[in-house]
């Protein structure tokens, strides 16, 4: 007989059915399987540890904000899809995807506020930061420096399309204030001397004037546009004012520190620039006044100055026919500057 290797146990033999204290051996056959404790309890109090540790993970994101970098521009999407680690390369189905990732965070009760991404200026981040701008880590870093910075959008549910145009007002926006308060500051160095006596006086005399042409504006809500050239360019500010209710008219920040330091820059500089306003009152025609910028102050505008600069386009010197249902008013005085 060949042999398999394995003893074999010969049940027929004496003895060899007792165990310990002559006790009957059970035979295999009948032997009572072992039997484990279920787990239940242990598995039960680890499921809710985990459960309990996700809940809280869920309320924690809700407290920390979210900033999202946004390229609103093709030609800033094309400049970025010569990175490898840029996933995308179609600038629309970009924008929903962004459009779907807001939306959830959103649903999440997360607070997100919206960036503008600019490749330029995110090259020059990564040359100064040396960092390779050829990573998402990178770009979550510029993203970062650009909430702190500040020029960003809330994120209210606002379609992409209505989102965009916000993004990049406020952009511009941002780029005038600091291009402004760069100004501003260079007015008050002379030659190797410091002086911030005069920007922070032409910084009151902005908000002084301010205050002056809407209170003389009375009721209504009022749409201002500063213009100011310095440094070979046109330093733009727009505001818009609420003076519907009793009470100090509303000016919206930072709309009106840009406002403020366009204005001042021009004071400061004495620059020839210009301040209009347009009024618009309930069951009445729309009003548009002006003042330019003289002398540190605001010298108002006749009538007739206030109708030629509106209706002459400002490229060519050709006339513009008037606004329909506009009235072309002379510049209210507003006193001395205080």
């Amino acid at each position: 007989m060949a042999h398999t290797g394995q003893r074999s146990e010969d049940w027929s033999r004496p003895g060899r059915h007792r165990g310990k204290h002559g006790k009957p051996k059970p035979h295999p056959k009948t032997a009572k399987p072992k039997t484990t404790k279920p787990k239940t309890a242990k598995t039960n109090s680890r499921t809710r540890h985990r459960t309990r540790s996700q809940t809280a993970r869920r309320a924690l994101r809700k407290e920390v904000p979210s900033t999202v970098a946004l390229l609103a521009d093709e030609r800033d999407f094309a400049a970025m899809r010569h990175y490898a680690s840029f996933a995308f390369d179609d600038h629309g189905v970009y924008l929903r995807q962004m459009e779907g990732l807001l939306k959830a965070l959103a649903a999440k009760g997360v607070h997100t506020t919206v960036a503008l991404f600019d490749p330029v200026a995110y090259e020059e981040f990564c040359a100064d930061t040396r960092l390779d701008p050829d990573t998402p880590a990178s770009r979550t870093r510029y993203t970062a420096e650009l909430a702190a910075a500040g020029g960003t959008v809330i994120y209210e549910g606002q379609p992409i399309d209505r989102l965009v145009p916000r993004l990049i007002g406020v952009a511009d926006e941002q780029a005038t204030w600091e291009y402004a308060t760069a100004l501003l500051s260079r007015a008050g160095h002379r030659g190797e001397c410091r002086d911030d006596t005069t920007a922070r006086a032409a910084f009151d005399r902005a908000g002084a004037a301010l205050r002056k042409v809407v209170e003389a504006a009375g009721p209504g809500v009022h749409h201002l546009v500063c213009s100011v050239p310095a440094d070979g360019t046109s330093l733009v500010a727009v505001l818009h004012a609420d003076a519907r209710e009793a009470g100090p008219p509303k000016l919206p920040e930072p709309s009106g520190l840009v406002f403020r330091t366009v204005l001042a820059c021009g004071f400061a500089l004495r620059s020839p620039g210009g301040l209009v306003l347009r009024t618009i009152v309930a069951d009445a025609p729309e009003t548009v006044r002006g003042w330019a910028l003289h002398d540190g102050w605001l010298r108002p505008l006749s009538e007739a100055e206030v109708f030629t600069a509106y209706c002459t386009d400002a490229e060519t010197g050709e006339p513009i026919p008037p606004e329909h249902g506009v009235e072309y008013r002379a510049g209210i005085p507003l006193g001395s500057p205080e």
